[in-house]
């Protein structure tokens, strides 16, 4: 245990107690002051849009709440400058350490190498550690010491890694408060008045905090995890884990999930249970996804605005405010699109396979700029994830280095399609005519991988 002043645990997409290394590294050092800084400007064109608000907001409470019990509670700050602000904390509390957990997408790394020079500067000791990743960017590279630009190359290096990932940390039992009285919380405003009545419909399917998405998880597991691989392309039931918002959020750990998964593997595998192991592979195969889509943004910061492939660079997309406003409000004329732009928009939840007909609609059949239905997707999805909302459209697109190729298009009239599914769909879009031509492209890959 050091000695001396008390340390500050910075929170961000991190809302939780258990597996969270900063909070951990706290806790040893003595006294702790937890703090949230609310910056949304700082995001600048992909600032959060409402259903991440209202998450965010709920799990902050949640969290607040878990920390009450353990001796502490959770500071928050309204800010245009979140270093600036944790500076400000530092000074006010005296604090002599700060701890947070990395995140990877473009701003935040620019952002954390700002604050570790700026406190350093001051004589504040800054340590940051992995959270959200089974292994960091730089430790999975090829003999020559190269990152990889396939998935598959990448994903075969994760699972054949020399060390497993490092086991989850338990919550701790109790936390010294630090001298949280010399820096009041500010009132955060989450959502607007307009908002709220939108809003309550979604506590009726979700309920944020990190010990309900523990609950999640083990309902996965239990449940629909065993029959994944037979049923995960069925979007008319709970067929997969509903895990992703709160892995975004950080409400679970990445790799809690992945040794809970590789626990109930060892199991199937030792009972003989050949579709069980089936269905894990492929879920851990989307843990995989999540996992390159930011490995690629901490090695290509560009990719959520430009094509990583030159092929697309200069195709001359078409900038139709017309057929993009069409497809957002689900009136494409297309049944299975038009559902699911609709859902979307009432929900904030789309099944992976029902985000591939949309995106492969909008850039393959519209013609749409790519970034435009990535930056709809952001505004809102509750699970609204800036490197995984990337990395799946640029692969629709066909600008990834194994994406899927852009003219690759298939007719529903062949494909399989679960007659659930269509019936469902149908209902919801009774205003429109029926048509059975609809196109889209059958990879499950998708900006949000783990729906």
């Amino acid at each position: 245990m050091s000695s001396g002043g008390c340390s500050i645990v910075w929170f961000r997409r991190d809302l939780r107690l258990e597996d969270n290394p900063a909070l951990a590294a706290g806790v040893r050092a003595g006294s702790v002051i937890a703090v949230f800084i609310w910056a949304p400007e700082e995001e600048g064109y992909y600032c959060p849009g409402r259903v991440s608000r209202w998450w965010i907001k709920k799990s902050l409470a949640h969290l607040d709440s878990s920390l009450k019990k353990l001796g502490t509670s959770l500071i928050t700050k309204r800010s245009n400058d979140s270093v600036s602000s944790l500076l400000q904390v530092v000074k006010s509390t005296g604090a002599t350490r700060v701890f947070f957990n990395h995140l990877y997408d473009p701003i935040s790394l620019v952002r954390d190498n700002r604050a570790k020079e700026t406190l350093s500067a001051e004589g504040v000791s800054v340590c940051s550690f992995n959270a959200d990743l089974l292994y960091e960017p730089w430790e999975v590279v090829d003999d020559e010491g190269h990152p990889f630009s396939t998935f598959s190359d990448f994903w075969e290096k994760c699972l054949t890694m020399p060390y497993d990932p490092e086991a989850p940390l338990l919550p701790p039992k109790r936390i010294i408060s630090g001298e949280a009285s010399r820096c009041p919380s500010d009132n955060l405003v989450f959502e607007s008045e307009l908002e709220k009545g939108s809003n309550a419909l979604l506590a009726r399917a979700w309920s944020p905090g990190w010990s309900n998405a523990d609950k999640a998880l083990t309902t996965f597991i239990n449940g629909p995890l065993i029959e994944y691989s037979k049923n995960r392309s069925k979007a008319d039931s709970a067929t997969t884990s509903f895990l992703s918002p709160r892995l975004h959020f950080g409400e679970v750990s990445v790799r809690k999930v992945f040794h809970r998964i590789r626990t109930k593997q060892t199991l199937w595998a030792n009972e003989g249970n050949k579709a069980g192991e089936e269905s894990v592979n492929l879920f851990l195969k989307s843990i995989g996804l999540r996992e390159f889509s930011r490995y690629m943004s901490f090695y290509h910061p560009y990719s959520h605005e430009r094509p990583l492939l030159g092929q697309l660079k200069y195709f001359p997309w078409l900038v139709d405010e017309g057929y993009f406003k069409a497809w957002r409000q689900g009136r494409t004329g297309y049944p299975l699109v038009d559902a699911g732009m609709r859902e979307l928009w009432a929900t904030g939840w789309l099944h992976d396979r029902i985000r591939v007909v949309v995106s492969s609609f909008s850039v393959k059949v519209l013609q749409l700029p790519w970034t435009w239905g990535m930056k709809y997707f952001w505004d809102t999805l509750l699970d609204a994830d800036l490197e995984s909302d990337a990395l799946g459209w640029q692969f629709i697109t066909g600008t990834l280095p194994d994406g899927c190729e852009f003219l690759g298009i298939d007719n529903p009239q062949v494909f399989p399609c679960n007659r659930s599914i269509l019936l469902l769909l149908l209902i919801l879009v009774s205003d429109c005519f029926v048509m059975f031509s609809i196109v889209f492209c059958h990879i499950f890959f998708t900006s949000s991988f783990l729906c």
